[in-house]
Formats: C-alpha cells, structure tokens, sequence
C-alpha cells in the first residue's frame, strides 16, 4: 500500500548552492545524506548528545526507583518529561513554523544542558529528592515542546525533499547507535560511582551539537519559507491533518503505541528488579540489545527508498505481538533476547510512521504537523505510564507488559484494516512456497479473479 494520495510534496526550493545531486528521490546508498556537509555536522553533534541522553535516562529512571522503591513513581517521571508535549505541543508546532530553526535550537540544546548539570549538582552534593528529578524531568520535556519540531523539520532544510527518508533513518540510527553505548556506561557509573556523573556527563556532552549548529554553512540549507504570525494557524494545522488520511491514520497509531506501548522505563524496571531480581545491570542489559536491534531497524529503513503504510502497519502488529511473547517469558536469557526484535520492529513503526507524514505535508505545515505527531507520539506517556505503572504494581510487570502489547496489536490492526477500507482494498490470505502469506490486494481486482474462477 502507497502512503497514499499527496504522498510526495512539492520539494522545498534549494538555494543555488545546494547540490542537485543530493536531491536525487531515491538513495543508492545507506550512508547517502552524510555527504552533505551540514548535515554530517549535525550527525556528529548528536551521536555524543544522544549518548548522554540515554546516560540521563537510564540513570534518571534508576535514581528514582532507588529513592522510592516505586514503579509508579517512574511513571509519574516518564509522565511529566512528556506531559509539556501533551500540553503545549501544538503551540511548539505553531512556533517552529514561525521561526528560524537553527537559532531555535542552539536556544532549545542550551536549556536542556543547564537542566542535566543542575541535576548533577543536587545529586553529587547529596541533596537530590524526588521532587527535584520530577522538576528536572518536566524542564526538558519544555524544551522538548519546542526542540523536538525544530530538530524534526530542520532536517528537510540540512538535506532537501530527495535525501529525507534516508536522513530521517540515519537520524534514528544515530539515536540507536547512542542507546547502546549510553546505557552500558550508565550502569557504569551508577554501580560505580553513582548517577550523578551520569548526569554531569549529559550535561556537558551538548557542547557538540552546539557547536555543530554554529559551524554549519546558512548558503547550504534548503530555503523553507517561513509562515507568517497570523491568528487561527494552530486549528488550520488540525484541519489540514483532518482532512488527510494518509496523515491521519499514522498519527493515530503511533499514538495509541507511544501511549501504551513504548512505557520501556517503567516495565523494564520492574522486570530488572521484581522478576529477574538483578539490579541495574539487567536494566542496562535489556535496554542495549533492545538498542542493537533498534539500530538494525533503522540501518533497514535507510536501504528503503520509500516509507509505504503497509510496511508501518505489519510492523505494528508483530510490535505488539512480541511484546506479549516476551511478558510471559520465563528466564532472563530470553525476556533479554526478545528485546532485540521488539527493537527492530518498534523503531520500524517510529522511522516509516515519521518519513511517511513528513513527505506527505507541505513544507510550510511541517512544523505543526510533526508538533502533532510527536504530541501523540510521546505524549501520550502522561496518560499511559501512570497507568501502565499502576496496572504493573498492583497486578504485576507482566500483566502491565502483556496489556500494552495487545492495545498496541488491536490498535494496528484496526487502523490496518480501515486503510484498506478507504484504499479500495481487502484482505487476502493464502500460501507462498509453503507459507502462509496476507497481502491487501484491491477489491476491483479480487472480484474479476472469483468470477474468473467461477
């Protein structure tokens, strides 16, 4: 199934300088975008940024648990990181759609580095509470409001409309890449020297995108024109994604997924320390192999040349699926190693579901609709992880798991079969050299080939 209608946007006019060559519409190669000096720079500046992301997170999530013996009380973190997206995300869209992206983040990555260096200080001199890493948690997610639209649409004007699938890919790689390394010297840190180091270093690792934003060359960015301060831009956004099923209906899967099904902080957590009783290790543990087999995700979705709807749906399903299998999962060993596919497909429904909308909205809507995307995306952790938190403390991590994987497989099915709908198609079921096989096939076509038979 194509991404439908409207798929492909006009592209955003390059400026003279800008290398046609980049703006091929299809990749021949898994590393293409980084020949674009900007945004090679920007690829670097996150690698390290991203690495100290993960530290935070894994240590933020640590710490809390360690302060109250709560899964609940982890939610509640996860919570309030998300709940300004929830909230204010839509004005965030308004915004970066107004302003110049750049400067924009230079702003966004400078607020986030002073709130990881407070934590770090609270935590080193011994003062840290709870409250204080719900306050830290609820700043970046702020920043975030703003930042993660920024960053989102920024792409487009690093690489041009030809190079965005595989940008957004290797993006996601990057951020991949990252979670393997970040909490393994996580769990370093934290059984070695405590979790404010951690902190301390996330902090400090912001002076490479930082810099890579002020070494990037203004004359090689694809010009975007900017849209005007004007009253009713915020509900001309929604309508504009109303009226788009294409845009519509990935939204709200990955909605109902991000709500449900991405609350990794909270049963990972519990598995870690009610189940496998194991300690921060087994935490680090499962959150690197589920990193590995989300950058074998995204290195996948870099060789693709296109982000089709189908592709976003099955791997919603197995998504799912799997995060059933693996709550039942009986010995450590194997609960670790599900996380690897639950990676792959996790990041498939992120990366297709992501390049998908993007490529389907006009240039000057960008910003408001990837603002709607990530609001649904992340946040719908406030709704989610609190519950999902309290459903894991009182009946246990594996109910709390085996619930979010069966919203997350009823959700993507559901929304699989009302593409097909309005696509004109239906499900075929049948055997391919001995295997079972579903393809959507159209219904026009279906019809001549059983009247053929009859």
């Amino acid at each position: 199934m194509s991404s439908g209608p409207g798929a492909h946007s006009a592209p955003a006019p390059a400026t003279h300088d800008s290398p046609a060559a980049h703006d091929s519409p299809r990749s021949s190669s898994m590393f293409s975008s980084l020949k674009i000096r900007n945004y090679r720079l920007f690829f670097l500046g996150q690698v390290v940024s991203n690495t100290g992301t993960w530290m935070q997170r894994i240590a933020q999530d640590w710490l809390v648990l360690s302060l109250t013996g709560s899964s609940a009380a982890v939610g509640i973190t996860t919570a309030l990181q998300f709940l300004p997206m929830l909230l204010f995300g839509l004005y965030g869209g308004v915004l970066v759609d107004r302003l110049p992206k750049r400067p924009t983040l230079l702003v966004t990555q400078t607020a986030m580095a002073l709130t990881g260096l407070a934590l770090a200080f609270l935590t080193l001199s011994g003062h840290v509470q709870v409250w204080h890493v719900y306050l830290a948690a609820f700043a970046v997610g702020m920043a975030t409001v703003v930042d993660n639209p920024a960053r989102q649409t920024f792409v487009s004007e690093m690489v041009g409309p030809g190079q965005l699938q595989n940008a957004v890919s290797l993006n996601s790689a990057n951020f991949q890449s990252a979670r393997l390394v970040g909490p393994a010297v996580a769990g370093l840190l934290i059984t070695g020297v405590g979790t404010g180091w951690a902190f301390l270093l996330n902090g400090l690792s912001f002076v490479a995108p930082l810099a890579s934003l002020l070494l990037m060359r203004s004359r090689e960015l694809h010009v975007v024109e900017r849209a005007p301060r004007a009253k009713g831009q915020l509900r001309e956004g929604l309508h504009y994604v109303a009226g788009r099923p294409e845009l519509i209906w990935p939204i709200v899967l990955v909605g109902f997924i991000g709500t449900f099904g991405f609350n990794f902080p909270v049963w990972l957590s519990a598995y870690a320390d009610d189940i496998f009783h194991s300690g921060a290790g087994a935490y680090s543990l499962f959150n690197t192999l589920m990193a590995l087999g989300s950058l074998a995700g995204a290195l996948l979705a870099a060789r693709r040349g296109t982000a089709r709807l189908r592709v976003l749906i099955a791997a919603a399903v197995a998504f799912g699926a799997l995060e059933v299998v693996a709550s039942a999962a009986p010995s450590l060993w194997l609960f670790s190693l599900l996380m690897v596919p639950i990676g792959i497909f996790g990041l498939t429904v992120n990366v297709t579901a992501n390049t998908s909308v993007q490529m389907a909205t006009d240039p000057a809507m960008r910003g408001r609709v990837m603002a709607l995307f990530m609001m649904v995306f992340v946040g719908g952790s406030p709704l989610g992880a609190p519950l999902v938190g309290w459903v894991t403390d009182a009946y246990g991590p594996r109910v709390g798991f085996a619930l979010g994987g069966l919203v997350s497989m009823v959700a993507a099915t559901t929304i699989g079969l009302v593409l097909a709908r309005l696509g004109g198609l239906r499900v075929s079921l049948g055997w391919h050299h001995g295997r079972p096989r579903v393809r959507f096939v159209p219904r026009a076509r279906s019809e001549e080939q059983l009247a053929t038979a009859v």
